[in-house]
């Protein structure tokens, strides 16, 4: 007959192996080394064979406690995602709700719609992932991720929060210093920003026409890895940027940096006119009521047309 706290013990067996040790297991849960210790000596006697090599120094899976690992978090898993749809049909705005998205957006578009709906729903608290890297939310377990440009296949499920389109801006004071560039060619002899880490993350390929992937140092002045940052150097006057408009649309707007036209080539523009998509991307198919009232407020602090439109 299978032990009924089976389910708990084999919570505290996952969270010892991603806590690596019977403490950091009982930091997490507000318990005492000793009880972790007992209630993994309850699972064990259910199973009956080891899952741990215990020492002094080291704590070490068995075979089998690797196999019921891999087995287990899946599980877990998978009924944390049932309780979650069930609840979502409830309605009620509480518990941790976690998202992931690229910094500056997250500090200038997120943080107020989380502020408004924690205001309104005070026994939700958020754990914001601020990263440049592509999050994934069903081995991360997140709520949510933010993904901007074009999606690709995947069986999350999108809902599309505003548009994105890349602006070629300049300072006035950059520009009266050096001129503007008239076409792609002209383009080139200028002081570039770039994004570090990666070949042509923001895609200057596009519009100097060199082949995709193509990396172009030439004229590449300043890198960084910060989307605030490159606006700030922008601003200074250090070179010319591509950024997206959510990034720079509103200096532009108001005439702190000024949209740049290639428009001498036929052509040449289509790198300035594509509109990509900004989506929130979630992994259940029944949005939770946090999903739902977080998704809202985000939009709302965006707009329509966007805050940021130039």
């Amino acid at each position: 007959m299978i032990d009924p706290r089976f389910a708990e013990h084999l919570t505290v067996f996952v969270d010892v192996v991603r806590g690596g040790s019977f403490s950091n297991a009982a930091r997490r849960r507000g318990l005492t080394p000793s009880a972790i210790a007992r209630q993994i000596d309850a699972l064990e006697h259910s199973v009956g064979v080891p899952l741990f090599v215990r020492s002094t120094r080291a704590l070490a899976m068995t075979d089998a406690g690797e196999r019921l690992f891999e087995r287990a978090q899946r599980l877990l898993d998978d009924l944390a995602d049932t309780h979650a749809e069930i609840a979502a049909f409830d309605g009620a705005v509480t518990g941790v709700f976690r998202l992931a998205c690229f910094p500056t957006f997250g500090k200038r578009y997120v943080i107020p719609a989380v502020e408004a709906v924690m205001r309104d729903h005070p026994r939700l608290t958020v754990e914001l992932d601020l990263t440049e890297r592509l999050a994934d939310p069903v081995l991360e377990r997140l709520d949510a991720v933010i993904r901007i440009g074009e999606l690709a296949d995947s069986t999350l499920i999108a809902t599309r929060l505003a548009g994105q389109k890349r602006l070629l801006v300049a300072s006035p004071d950059y520009l009266s210093r050096n001129g503007a560039p008239a076409n792609r060619a002209s383009l080139s002899g200028h002081r570039l920003i770039d994004k570090l880490h990666g070949a042509d993350l923001l895609g200057w390929a596009d519009i100097l026409g060199h082949p995709a992937g193509h990396r172009q140092d030439a004229g590449v002045v300043f890198r960084c890895d910060d989307f605030e940052a490159m606006r700030g150097a922008v601003l200074s006057g250090i070179g010319i940027a591509f950024l997206p408009d959510w990034v720079v649309g509103a200096d532009v707007r108001d005439g702190a940096l000024l949209r740049l036209s290639l428009d001498s080539e036929s052509g040449a523009e289509s790198w300035n006119m594509s509109d990509t998509g900004i989506h929130l991307l979630r992994a259940l198919a029944q949005p939770s009521a946090k999903f739902r009232v977080v998704s809202g407020a985000i939009r709302a602090v965006i707009g329509t047309p966007p805050v940021w439109a130039a």
